[in-house]
């Protein structure tokens, strides 16, 4: 059994993928994805990647509104996945903000470079004290 940080680590794995079949108009199946990463089902890595599907566009206005001078957009595939992960436990989740945050933080460190680990701390932090 894996704990929340692996899951989290396999949800932005998904949302990856998903990213790229999108931008590659590739036909998938969410449940197919999952089941790619994970042998068993595990409900908190399906509910987290349909919500943050289903709330995409709420999630990028948002991500949008605290990114100072950039896009959510222009932000690579796999930051998108960590901001909107992240985005996604703050606002839609009752997983205490401390943990979205750090987890969040401690995937870009694994993920991304010092800057991007920055900015997106930045923007949970904004969104927490103005937003939550």
């Amino acid at each position: 059994m894996k704990n929340r940080s692996e899951l989290r680590d396999i949800i932005i794995k998904v949302l990856y993928q998903i990213k790229i079949y999108d931008t590659a108009k590739v036909d998938y199946s969410i449940e197919d994805l999952i089941k790619e990463q994970l042998e068993v089902e595990n409900e908190f890595v399906k509910s987290s990647i349909i919500g943050i599907i289903k709330n995409r566009n709420e999630i990028e206005k948002l991500a949008d509104k605290y990114l100072n001078e950039w896009k959510f957009t222009r932000l690579n595939k796999v930051d998108q996945a960590i901001l909107s992960l992240g985005i996604y436990e703050l606002k839609y989740t009752d997983t205490p903000s401390i943990v979205s945050i750090n987890e969040a933080i401690e995937l870009a460190k694994k993920y991304s470079d010092e800057k991007v680990v920055k900015m997106i701390n930045g923007v949970l932090d904004k969104i927490y004290h103005e937003e939550v």
